[in-house]
């Protein structure tokens, strides 16, 4: 890892976002409580939250940050869920790996718990896509 020793505990804030592309079908599912795992948003979150608290076990280079808070948002539209996490703390490095991993693994635990309404006959995912996942915004400092 690199040495961050000498840097300076400061507050940080980062924001990341993506969507998982679903059926119409599957989204309705979701809505009206049919899928069979369970609540999907709520799971997501959960995974998110853990995911966010445990990034440098997956990520080599990560160093463990003390999180101060993170946010899990879900906007589900016609076609796909999005999903936004905010993570901060008050660290010497910054929160954008733990909010862009977080959001990656909300989104995974989504495909994860719908993936039997998104199979087609031949047990493929023809629809279903993980796409823009990006920070939306990082910040340093008060």
């Amino acid at each position: 890892m690199i040495d961050i020793s000498s840097k300076d505990d400061v507050p940080r804030r980062a924001v990341a976002s993506g969507e998982i592309l679903i059926q119409k079908s599957t989204v309705s599912a979701i809505r009206e409580g049919k899928i069979e795992k369970g609540n999907v948003l709520e799971s997501a979150k959960v995974a998110s939250l853990h995911a966010a608290k445990r990034v440098w076990e997956a990520l080599p280079y990560c160093h463990p940050v003390p999180i101060t808070a993170t946010d899990v948002r879900f906007d589900l539209r016609d076609d796909r869920i999005v999903a936004t996490v905010e993570v901060k703390a008050t660290y010497k490095t910054g929160v954008e790996m733990e909010a862009l991993y977080a959001c990656a693994v909300a989104l995974l635990t989504a495909w994860d718990m719908v993936k039997k309404h998104e199979k087609d006959e031949d047990g493929q995912y023809p629809f279903v896509r993980i796409q823009n996942l990006h920070v939306v915004t990082k910040e340093k400092g008060p």
